[in-house]
């Protein structure tokens, strides 16, 4: 660190991330158990595309779907985790403007795709229940790929404006991020402009993501309960509830730490390493939750691992 830390700045060479503040001492035995759930959240969605990309009779809408979410989690921890993780064990915190940027991108792309990808789960989940002869002449692999296109589309378009944004702006405070990755509000803060577009932009997003995506989810699991209740059967009920259950938990796993995230900036009590925890920790355990979700609660992929696993040991 130089006097860059303090005088005018309009674009920083650099910035440097204190990983998690207040708990700088911990560093080194943080870095263990996130190193963990990263190489297991890897070898885990590698599993999951292996296993599809394997099995002919997995060839599926809701199984398309998940190789999504799947390739998802694996860019936005790895966009996030090796920096933080080097922070955490060798002490290295500088990182360039341009990759810092790159990085803010990337989390806010592939966030904004992994809430569509739980949209169209629930699409599939709804048609699958609701209207199960029309499943396959409804959810084509043509329509699989314009929804998967539009994931993409919207989630790259809405993403775009914030390295812009955060160019345009000049740093006369200082170049320190008390965060371990770069975030969007904690680079705003050392700005020395008016970042309220910036601010504006976020709401939008954010409402035009969760304010749209949740509602979407909702009804549709509205109307499967529905469905699911009036079954005559009680083994059909738990059946049917079964299937679509690990949706559910990965869902409220992906929305509810969302919403806490989003209402920091208006919470000026929590302590800023709580929050950063909290936000490293959402950015980790979501990569490594989804493929132990699928795989324990979906009985096709775990039937597939179980033989697979099987079978090299015969």
């Amino acid at each position: 660190m130089s006097d860059s830390n303090t005088t005018d700045i309009t674009n920083p060479s650099t910035f440097i991330l204190l990983g998690i503040p207040g708990l700088e001492v911990a560093h080194v035995w943080i870095y263990i158990p996130f190193c963990t759930m990263y190489v297991i959240a890897i070898l885990g969605n590698f599993t999951i595309l292996f296993i599809i990309k394997r099995e002919r009779s997995l060839r599926a809408p809701m199984y398309y779907f998940l190789c999504m979410l799947a390739i998802t989690d694996l860019v936005l921890s790895t966009a996030t985790l090796p920096k933080m993780l080097s922070i955490f064990w060798f002490n290295s915190r500088e990182i360039n403007f341009s990759a810092c940027l790159t990085q803010m991108y990337f989390i806010h792309c592939f966030s904004v795709m992994e809430s569509g990808i739980f949209v169209a789960l629930a699409l599939d989940r709804y048609v699958a229940i609701c209207d199960p002869l029309r499943h396959s002449t409804t959810l084509t692999n043509s329509v699989v790929a314009k929804i998967g296109l539009a994931v993409l589309l919207r989630s790259t378009i809405l993403a775009l404006p914030y390295p812009f944004l955060v160019r345009w702006w000049s740093y006369c405070r200082t170049n320190i991020i008390p965060h371990s990755y770069c975030d969007q509000i904690a680079v705003a803060k050392l700005a020395c402009t008016d970042t309220h577009v910036s601010s504006y932009y976020g709401f939008f997003v954010e409402f035009s993501v969760i304010g749209l995506d949740v509602p979407l989810i909702t009804v549709s699991y509205i109307k499967i309960l529905r469905t699911i209740f009036s079954l005559p059967k009680k083994d059909a009920r738990l059946k049917t509830f079964g299937t679509c259950g690990s949706h559910l938990c990965c869902i409220l796993s992906f929305y509810l730490p969302a919403f806490f995230s989003s209402t920091r900036r208006f919470d000026h009590k929590v302590p800023l390493h709580v929050l950063v925890l909290i936000a490293n920790v959402h950015l980790l355990v979501l990569p490594l939750l989804h493929p132990i979700i699928y795989g324990v609660r979906t009985k096709q992929i775990r039937d597939r691992l179980l033989k697979f696993f099987t079978c090299k040991r015969t």
